[in-house]
């Protein structure tokens, strides 16, 4: 009796209560299912940062002989390195739907219709991106860039599930799905599309192997006096650093690639301590980053009169130095097993 007096006060049928009640248990079930999503995130950062924990070690230089190597410190630390441009469609990380044409269709009939997907661009935290399948018989069969004046028998588009700012949400990979079913209805293609529930499972696993991975080393170098900036500068040019533009930063490069980083300094102070930043899943194994950044870390120390620390600035000892070696080995067979290979355009979108 009281929900009719409500329905008389509010002017509403049946149908249209029926319909708020129905919104309003999606929208309940969209905030659960995103209140999980952030849930099994902490979770998985918690143990990402329990597992690779490293505890002080009391050993240093003093009890070894100057060709020992030293351990730096995991951390979850998110600096930026550089990544291939250009990147491609990738099913290991993108969801991926096809629309097939019975005939080849135009580019320029394509880019009209999706042009209205700016908004969706500017709007999204996750990448999407449009690639087709060139029609004309003298072109390699090969997905590319969509042009006006080609024709195309396939379209793939795809959206990223899921990066450093976590997997991607129901509600933007929901509207991502209702645009191509929509492109695919005006465009009159056969479309294949996972359905959204099997889509976000994907995210989830993506995102909880990725929060494993996303691991950074550091090496600390405590100065013994405090390095003048001009000596300091000085010093990391002729290792081989390079200022970076933010001229706070020092960029330690390969082939065009940046190896490892330095944290921010300050130019107009004297330094005091030097930490170095290696980014494990964006650099190529066979580079052995983590060897070279150990390398020019002892260097360094050498050069400045320093020493090598944790982050309690205990001295650092071999013993450490051979756990970390094996734990970068799991690490990066890890990634291998995972089909994001560490310094591979893959590894790059995911942990960007």
């Amino acid at each position: 009796m009281y929900v009719e007096q409500i329905m008389t006060m509010l002017g509403l049928s049946d149908l249209q209560l029926a319909l708020a009640v129905i919104g309003i248990l999606v929208l309940l079930s969209v905030v659960i299912l995103n209140f999980k999503y952030a849930r099994t995130r902490r979770k998985a950062e918690a143990a990402s940062a329990e597992q690779f924990h490293e505890p002080s070690f009391n050993a240093g230089f003093a009890d070894t002989d100057l060709s020992d190597r030293t351990e730096p410190n995991f951390s979850d630390v998110l600096a930026t390195i550089s990544a291939p441009a250009n990147l491609g469609i990738d099913p290991r990380v993108d969801c991926v739907i096809t629309l097939r044409f019975d005939e080849g269709i135009s580019g320029s009939e394509i880019l009209e219709e999706i042009h209205a997907w700016t908004d969706l661009q500017a709007q999204s935290t996750a990448k999407w991106m449009c690639e087709g399948l060139n029609a004309d018989q003298d072109s390699a069969e090969d997905w590319e860039e969509l042009r006006s004046d080609s024709s195309y028998s396939e379209l793939q588009l795809a959206i990223q599930l899921a990066s450093r700012r976590g997997p991607i949400g129901v509600l933007e990979l929901s509207d991502f799905c209702s645009r191509a079913q929509t492109l695919a209805e005006t465009l009159g293609s056969q479309i294949d599309m996972p359905s959204v529930s099997t889509m976000l499972e994907s995210a989830k696993e993506l995102d909880a192997m990725a929060v494993e991975s996303d691991i950074q080393l550091s090496i600390n170098v405590l100065f013994d006096e405090p390095c003048p900036w001009g000596n300091f500068d000085a010093l990391m040019r002729q290792r081989g650093f390079k200022l970076a533009r933010n001229g706070r930063q020092y960029e330690y490069l390969s082939k065009g690639l940046v190896l490892f980083n330095s944290a921010d300094t300050d130019p107009n102070r004297s330094v005091t301590q030097l930490t170095l930043l290696l980014e494990v899943p964006l650099v190529p194994q066979e580079e052995r980053a983590f060897e070279r950044m150990l390398a020019e870390g002892m260097e360094i120390a050498q050069a400045a009169h320093g020493r090598l620390v944790d982050d309690n600035g205990i001295n650092l000892s071999e013993a450490a130095v051979i756990s970390i070696r094996q734990h970068l080995d799991i690490l990066y067979a890890n990634l291998e097993k995972s089909g994001v290979p560490a310094g591979s355009s893959t590894a790059s979108r995911l942990f960007s």
